[in-house]
């Protein structure tokens, strides 16, 4: 930092984090975004309400988004499709069974995504996509298709070692997806989803479908590989990859 930068840091503290705000300005933009999407969904979401957030004017909103429509692919950008390099990169380096794989993925997903506010995404475009078919078809395009490919490497993986006998890969898929999917619901419409007898806890129910999903999948070779590990904890030592963000 040069000298003057330095007096002018010390003696107008204000000036200083004003600027260090505007530095900061997209990341708290598209927090702030987040948040109000989810809170409320898309429609119902305000320009003016995601800059008043985040502390800045409309006009600094729109001079890093255009639009509304913009910001949204921004906070989908931010929080799932741009993670899809980093999640292919730790199935490349994932050393153990395949079966591992497949629970820590479930069990990672819910912890990176499932649990957090990310999830409201999913749920908003399960309600609000078919009104905003240019918003759905970016989230397929780069949400749900890199998702599904992911899952279709692991299951290939499986059958390529031996330990999942071969399958229609493209409905297969889905028997990994859809627990997931239904969890993240539970989140938002726990009453449409459980009957609130018993509860629902994250971890035994995706313990449980993993396991479930496992018995369907393995080979007889599988089967022993995957109940070698049932008991033991869900992490594998080797990294590993989350599943989708669906």
């Amino acid at each position: 930092m040069s000298p003057s930068r330095f007096l002018d840091n010390a003696l107008c503290p204000v000036r200083a984090k004003r600027e260090r705000r505007k530095e900061a300005r997209p990341g708290e933009l598209l927090e702030a975004a987040l948040d109000l999407f989810v809170e409320k969904g898309f429609a119902a979401t305000r320009s003016e309400e995601v800059a008043a957030r985040a502390g800045v004017s409309k006009g600094t909103l729109f001079l890093y988004f255009p639009s509304k429509e913009e910001l949204f692919k921004a906070v989908v950008t931010e929080n799932l499709s741009g993670r899809f390099a980093e999640w292919n990169r730790e199935y490349e380096e994932f050393a153990g069974s395949t079966p591992d794989m497949l629970r820590y993925c479930m069990h990672s997903w819910w912890e990176r995504v499932g649990s957090t506010k990310v999830a409201g995404i999913t749920k908003l475009m399960i309600t609000e996509g078919g009104n905003f078919p240019d918003l759905a078809a970016f989230y397929q395009r780069e949400v749900v298709r890199p998702a599904h490919e992911l899952v279709r490497r692991v299951l290939q993986r499986g059958i390529d070692r031996g330990e999942f006998a071969p399958l229609d890969l493209d409905q297969a898929i889905y028997a990994v997806i859809a627990p997931m999917m239904f969890l993240m619901l539970t989140r938002h419409s726990a009453l449409a989803c459980v009957d609130g007898a018993a509860p629902l806890d994250p971890q035994r129910y995706l313990a449980a479908q993993s396991e479930i999903v496992l018995q369907g999948l393995c080979t007889p070779a599988g089967r022993r590989s995957a109940a070698a590990t049932a008991e033991a904890p869900w992490r594998p030592a080797p990294p590993a990859m989350p599943p989708p963000a669906s």
